[in-house]
């Protein structure tokens, strides 16, 4: 634990720094408590520049928590769509719907903490970023920078450890500008303070940085449980006919993004023909490294089915392409679109190519 005069000198240097070089970025140019628990629920997880362009047209399209409360579902997941773990635009428009019930947003850090989705570290910045209470905010990147300055050993991946570092987060705050305090911890630990080559030499507290004086920085944080990744390849089908593209969606009651369409798989159609390979692509999600493979696909009863056909795993139908843009699609469905628009394209090329060769020699 740092000294009472060593704390001061951090805050110091850690607010002189982050008010001459923070980063511009959109939920800093406001103080509306909801615009900035919306960033903060998509940021989870998530990276920064992935964020912004979703931040933007999310607050476009549902600007309140009224107009968010009263969208329809499918309407908020479209907007979602691309960010990932779905269940967090779920838990977005239920807490807009509590706070419609019980007249606006929530300005205690114990109210934000009972919305749903809102875990300690959500509820500690949106409460002192929005409304300036003295709450420490604690994730990854601050979990970092404070085993480094304190040359903490302790294990952040127990939950003991992150109870240490709690505290230890809580005891180091600027009570007077939390807010601003938080935004500085968690930019140190995203620009300067990285996982892997801290950027020492330009650090504004390496001065006091226990684990840089002892050279430790690169052994610091301790994490003694470290996920391992897990490698899974797939194979979706790409079936199309007459400008529509045979899906399937996740059903209502599914634990995994209910209500979002899906290219099928052979779960889904267990009697589809594969075709020709049409590309690949790689998709992670945690520790899950998956390799998708589009091939296109046929039906062995043709005349394809008009009316929708279900199964346990949920309801295929035909869906126009033109239509895609605007459901809810998962990030699957769109990364293999993009491979089959590629592959068209390169088969289109060698028509072309092979077009003009029979011309030249007629």
């Amino acid at each position: 634990m740092l000294s009472e005069l060593q704390i001061a000198d951090f805050r110091a240097a850690l607010l002189e720094w982050f008010d001459r070089h923070q980063r511009d970025l959109p939920w800093r140019q406001t103080t509306d408590p909801y615009a900035i628990w919306v960033s903060e629920i998509m940021l989870q997880q998530t990276r920064v520049t992935a964020v912004i362009p979703y931040y933007e047209r999310f607050l476009n399209r549902f600007p309140t928590h009224s107009a968010l409360a009263a969208a329809p579902e499918a309407d908020v997941l479209a907007h979602w769509a691309g960010l990932g773990y779905y269940y967090r635009a779920r838990n977005l428009q239920s807490a807009a719907k509590q706070m419609q019930s019980d007249g606006g947003f929530p300005t205690s850090y114990e109210a934000i903490r009972a919305l749903p989705g809102v875990g300690e570290y959500t509820a500690a910045a949106v409460a002192s970023i929005a409304f300036q209470l003295p709450h420490a905010s604690v994730d990854g990147n601050v979990l970092r920078v404070l085993s480094r300055v304190c040359e903490d050993d302790t294990d952040i991946g127990s939950g003991s450890g992150r109870r240490h570092f709690g505290n230890l987060a809580e005891a180091m705050l600027d009570r007077s500008r939390p807010g601003v305090f938080n935004q500085a911890m968690m930019e140190l630990g995203a620009t300067i303070c990285l996982p892997t080559n801290p950027q020492c030499l330009v650090c504004p507290v390496s001065a006091g940085c226990r684990a840089r004086i002892a050279g430790r920085q690169n052994d610091l944080p301790v994490n003694r449980k470290p996920a391992k990744t897990v490698r899974i390849n797939r194979t979706v089908f790409w079936i199309e006919q007459h400008d529509r593209v045979l899906l399937w969606q996740r059903p209502a009651s599914s634990r995994l993004m209910p209500g979002f369409w899906e290219l099928p798989e052979r779960l889904q159609l267990p009697a589809a023909l594969p075709g020709r390979k049409m590309g690949a692509f790689r998709h992670a999600i945690t520790f899950h490294d998956y390799r998708f493979e589009v091939a296109e696909a046929f039906l062995p009863n043709e005349p394809f089915p008009k009316e929708p056909f279900r199964n346990e795993l949920g309801t295929c139908q035909w869906v126009p392409l033109a239509e895609l843009e605007r459901l809810p699609a998962s990030t699957i469905l769109k990364k293999a679109r993009r491979v089959v628009m590629k592959h068209l394209t390169k088969e289109e090329s060698k028509r072309a190519v092979a077009v003009a060769g029979i011309a030249r020699n007629t």
